[in-house]
């Protein structure tokens, strides 16, 4: 395995083969792999943690953070209708936060660091935000809601299409901003790496001696960075679609 291979594997998706459905379009993929292995270990670490089988700490994290989503994110934004989301908002959560945890594991890769999937992430988000809005007031007031209250009636052919595209620029912030910030992270450790061979290739000596303790010592500090970006971006995530939710189902 050649340095650029070891360098790349944590931002580039590599596609293994691809399955014999839907016309041979669907790839096995490592970030594929890496979303299966979030999901199974969800599938099998939450109902054990919730059961307090794994101790008490586990259970004790779990439910810290099932409160928190519960109490500090779907009240102050969707109110008590909030508590029939709750389940969807603790899985996206949990799901985001592992895949980013992912990557930081040896032979690991940051699947939210694939455009691909943020979109798809953000795309629940967009259908969301619609079905929940039509769960509540039902198809026809749903839609008279998208434009302002107090409104001229001779505005709404200009103003009902902005807003249908304010929804997709919103679904499309959440997909961009999670996908840029997971992947700058491992962008800056490859840049610093680099530099050991950089200054390596041009002295030795500069490159083992000086830059390589500076560049290792900068790569743990961004290590601990990505560490706490990776709660940080699921928790954006969740928040800022609880706003949008909470948008369609109080369009007041």
């Amino acid at each position: 395995m050649d340095l650029k291979h070891v360098l790349e594997h944590h931002i580039l998706d590599e596609v293994w083969f691809r399955l014999p459905v839907f016309n041979g379009l669907m790839p096995w993929s490592k970030h594929l792999l890496m979303m299966l292995i979030a999901a199974a270990f969800l599938v099998l670490f939450l109902p054990l943690a919730v059961r307090g089988k794994l101790g008490i700490l586990a259970k004790g994290f779990v439910e810290a953070i099932v409160v928190f989503i519960r109490d500090d994110i779907l009240e102050p934004n969707l109110g008590h209708v909030g508590h029939a989301y709750l389940g969807y908002f603790c899985t996206l959560f949990f799901f985001i936060l592992v895949c980013n945890l992912l990557g930081l594991v040896p032979y690991g890769a940051t699947a939210t660091g694939n455009i691909a999937v943020t979109l798809a992430l953000a795309m629940t988000t967009f259908f969301l935000i619609h079905l929940a809005g039509i769960r509540e007031h039902g198809l026809v007031k749903y839609l008279h809601s998208i434009v302002p209250a107090g409104v001229p009636f001779w505005l709404w052919p200009l103003l009902y299409p902005i807003e249908l595209i304010g929804f997709a620029t919103k679904a499309f912030a959440l997909c961009i901003r999670l996908f840029a910030n997971m992947i700058a992270g491992h962008i800056v450790i490859l840049a610093l790496l680099g530099l050991i061979f950089i200054f390596g290739a041009l002295n030795p000596w500069v490159g083992l001696v000086v830059t390589a303790p500076v560049s290792i010592l900068l790569v743990l500090f961004v290590m601990c960075l990505e560490l706490f970006v990776a709660f940080l971006q699921a928790y954006i995530f969740t928040f800022l679609t609880a706003i949008f939710v909470g948008g369609a189902v109080h369009s007041h």
